[in-house]
């Protein structure tokens, strides 16, 4: 045990974590995501919630504050305007921690590609739609 890591972050997805760099991507994906063969890294994440999971990585990773979309939902398929609840979720724990950051969405298949190019998958057990989010790793700034 460490202080100060929240206890949903497994030694491996850690490891990951402190491997990835600027730029690099990470997504949190629930229990419906097509994880397994996408290619990426997968991290197991059964019984812990998308929301939870993105809470603990935002307690350690900081989002790319050079780029518009660093925390980037999958858009509802049919209808790209819907705003599922999971969504309100997202942008309240990316608030807590990032205030400047902005959640957006893409359509389903551009969401895949992308992942697929991630450093790692974590697949949480969440049950809501939607509950898939990729986020881009910023830089910690030098003290002072």
């Amino acid at each position: 045990m460490l202080k100060h890591i929240p206890a949903l972050l497994a030694p491996d997805l850690l490891a990951t974590l402190r491997a990835m760099g600027h730029g690099d991507e990470i997504v949190i994906a629930d229990a419906n995501f097509p994880a397994s063969f996408l290619g990426p890294k997968l991290h197991r994440a059964d019984g812990i919630s998308a929301t939870a999971m993105l809470d603990a990585v935002l307690t350690l990773m900081p989002l790319d504050d050079f780029v518009d979309e660093t925390a980037i939902g999958m858009a509802v398929v049919g209808d790209p305007q819907a705003d599922p609840p999971i969504f309100g979720e997202f942008r309240s724990v990316i608030a807590r921690h990032e205030p400047a950051a902005h959640f957006s969405t893409i359509e389903r298949f551009a969401f895949y590609d992308r992942a697929r190019g991630a450093a790692a998958i974590v697949q949480t057990g969440e049950t809501r739609l939607y509950g898939n989010i990729l986020l881009k790793k910023g830089i910690i700034r030098p003290a002072g």
